[in-house]
């Protein structure tokens, strides 16, 4: 008998920690990045597409929507020494709505592309669409053109201490995880320094984007929230009362 009521106590614990499981696995994430996750999480609230015409406004407008990317190194691992190396990485070129173009990351020495940066700072980084809702809402594939996607070669290099609260400011309000990440881990602000852009987003072939024309392009927000909207609300309150209209302008300074 007692046998009996331990083997339904056991079956009964597992069926508990089997829903337990289900529920964490099923329960949807705040955001792209994971839970509070500071970033358009709706497909309503991400701003249109700019001209397809316009390649510098494209690349960054998928730089700025994007929550990651695929950063390729040249590896210093023995078995692939000197071989392309990609991974991803979380990034952020500033709060939505603010964007200055520049990719920051958040880094440890712990990590092998790091390590290979360490010995050449070379890098290439893809961002994609594929990563919002705008590509399936489409039925558009990740691998075609019209699932637009740009590439950015360059140098990275941590962040000076001038820029470092624009890095920090910038990562942690769209990957709030950041910020408990373990101290241990000797955590550093890096960015991509862009001397090449391609822009991937229709047929015939990538489109070339100079780092002065892609950094000479603005967004501003025409809302009563202001000017580079940093809040979630103020940008659906927008996008509804302009009909998801943004409005694209040239500046001559980053």
């Amino acid at each position: 008998m007692a046998g009996l009521a331990r083997g339904s106590a056991r079956a009964l614990l597992a069926a508990l920690l089997a829903s337990t499981l289900l529920a964490l696995l099923v329960s949807p994430a705040r955001g792209r990045g994971g839970r509070d996750h500071g970033d358009w999480d709706e497909a309503s609230l991400l701003p249109p597409l700019p001209p397809r015409e316009d390649a510098a406004r494209v690349a960054r407008f998928v730089t700025h929507v994007s929550d990651w990317g695929a950063l390729a190194t040249i590896s210093t691992l023995e078995a692939v020494r000197g071989r392309p190396f990609a991974d991803v990485l979380s990034l952020s070129d500033g709060p939505p709505g603010a964007g200055s173009g520049v990719p920051y990351f958040y880094l440890s020495p712990l990590q092998l592309s790091v390590n290979n940066l360490q010995e050449n700072p070379y890098a290439t980084l893809t961002m994609t669409l594929a990563q919002t809702n705008f590509c399936k809402k489409h039925g558009f594939d990740p691998q075609s053109p019209l699932c637009a996607h740009i590439i950015l070669s360059g140098t990275v290099t941590k962040v000076n201490e001038t820029e470092m609260d624009i890095a920090k400011h910038s990562l942690f309000i769209r990957h709030p995880e950041m910020k408990t990440w373990p101290s241990s881990h000797n955590w550093f602000f890096a960015k991509l320094n862009i001397t090449n852009i391609w822009v991937l987003d229709y047929f015939g072939g990538p489109k070339i984007v100079t780092p002065e024309e892609y950094y000479n392009v603005t967004v501003h927000w025409k809302t009563s929230c202001g000017d580079h909207l940093v809040q979630l609300h103020c940008i659906a309150e927008d996008t509804q009362a302009q009909g998801g209209k943004v409005i694209w302008s040239q500046s001559h300074s980053k």
